[in-house]
């Protein structure tokens, strides 16, 4: 949450529960959705309501203005939390220290929202022509729009917050607290999750393709690979669903810049409390998230990986063979699907750099708050930014993958932009202008 006032319910019979509700609901990456949990870090004081503020601190010289280092020196000086009476107060910057967040989010992220923006429209532009149309194809297009989205939805807050430096400020009405929930955690983690789990699709899809084909033409068709996307998109909003309705905000007014000004007070629903339990709850949610999200997931895609390649080595190997007895049209098949292989593993190898820290740290957190308290959120906090920032910038890096290694989306790509008289021309040449002579020996690219 970026919110400068925020109260957050606390329990010491719920003291597990509060400590796993540090974390987000996920990964996502410009939302601050991992460190919008860790800012929530809630204090045991009975069963009361505890007021997270900044306290104490003159903001400037009570027109508006604005010294941010003084500001710093503040946080610095330990006075983050500071105990009045029951009112303990607390600033976002505490957890999400500005000298990583605002380059990160303010200063860069802007200008990866225009790239991925524009790169992965492009893939959905030349996927969505008809003479692509195919079941690998609709799962990359599902997966550019989910990436695409998990940027996009964040990124007003983060302007908001970071570029424009209001991060300092009470974020009010209630109406806006909600929306910058939903924008900035539930909506990114919902996407992201739909991407994780398409990306899983397209290698059990692959694996199919490759080691098990005549399965191929039951499994892999494109009316079941769309009934797989639909499934895989409304599981991912169930899992998401009880986020939108699991907090309730409420309006307070305090004395802020000289002025009163509403703030929000953060409670969680009354419906956990009563019907589920706040540690159960929690417990269950952001065990989900670490076993089918993330760690599950990111096994089976290494796994899966692994087998492919080995498959690909034996084609490889085959096709000399082919390649020798002078059979070129099965020669030729062969090399198509083996280079489709090779880039569908490029792809998921970029995916699982991006994807392993992060489920690395959402255990490491589990485990610290479950079992055994080592972990240092302040340390956390900032891996999660690192990891969160990698991940939008391995977002555009699927556009230069799919030109490079695919000839058929690079003369779809220049069909739709120059025209077909360039795209004909390409089609029937003899001579590819990197690789040579196309032959069946001699060139790593696929036709998708």
């Amino acid at each position: 949450s970026a919110t400068n006032v925020l109260y957050q319910w606390t329990s010491t019979d719920a003291a597990a529960a509060a400590a796993v509700a540090r974390l987000s609901p996920s990964a996502t990456p410009p939302a601050g959705t991992l460190t919008s949990e860790l800012d929530h870090r809630a204090l045991e004081d009975g069963d009361k309501y505890v007021l997270l503020n900044d306290s104490h601190f003159d903001y400037g010289s009570g027109n508006g203005s604005f010294d941010s280092t003084l500001y710093q020196q503040h946080l610095a000086a330990g006075q983050c939390r500071q105990v009045d009476l029951n009112m303990s107060y607390w600033n976002l910057t505490c957890d999400s220290p500005l000298n990583y967040a605002t380059p990160l989010y303010g200063y860069c992220m802007p200008f990866l929202l225009i790239i991925t923006i524009i790169s992965n429209s492009l893939i959905v532009l030349v996927l969505s022509k008809k003479s692509m149309a195919t079941p690998t194809n609709f799962v990359l297009m599902g997966m550019a729009i989910c990436d695409m989205l998990t940027v996009i939805f964040p990124a007003p807050g983060l302007w908001y917050m970071y570029t424009f430096g209001n991060h300092y400020k009470p974020l009010h009405p209630v109406s806006m607290c909600l929306a910058y929930s939903i924008f900035n955690e539930i909506m990114p983690a919902l996407c992201h999750t739909i991407s994780v789990w398409l990306t899983l699709a397209l290698a059990v899809q692959r694996y199919i393709y490759v080691c098990h084909a005549p399965m191929a033409r039951t499994w892999c068709t494109m009316p079941r690979v769309k009934r797989c996307t639909v499934y895989i998109a409304l599981l991912a909003f169930l899992h998401q669903l009880p986020r939108f309705f699991d907090r309730t905000y409420i309006p307070l007014y305090i004395e802020w810049n000289g002025e009163e000004t509403e703030v929000c007070h953060l409670e969680t629903s009354l419906w956990v409390h009563e019907y589920i339990g706040v540690d159960l709850y929690y417990t269950s949610y952001y065990l989900f998230r670490v076993l089918f999200v993330h760690l599950l997931p990111c096994i089976i895609l290494v796994t899966l990986n692994i087998l492919l390649f080995a498959a690909m080595r034996q084609a490889q190997e085959r096709r000399k063979l082919l390649f020798r007895e002078n059979r070129k049209k099965e020669c030729k098949k062969l090399r198509e699907s083996n280079c489709t292989t090779l880039m569908l593993i490029v792809v998921v190898s970029v995916f699982l750099l991006a994807e392993i820290p992060i489920a690395v740290v959402t255990v490491m957190h589990i485990v610290s708050s479950l079992i055994i308290e080592f972990l240092d959120y302040g340390l956390a906090n900032i891996c999660i930014m690192l990891t969160n920032f990698f991940l939008v910038v391995s977002y555009p890096i699927n556009f230069g993958i799919y030109c490079g290694m695919s000839r058929q989306f690079r003369e779809t790509f220049k069909e739709i932009f120059l025209g077909q008289l360039v795209a004909k021309k390409e089609s029937s040449s003899k001579y590819s202008i990197v690789n040579g002579a196309r032959t069946c020996t001699n060139t790593n690219e696929t036709v998708l």
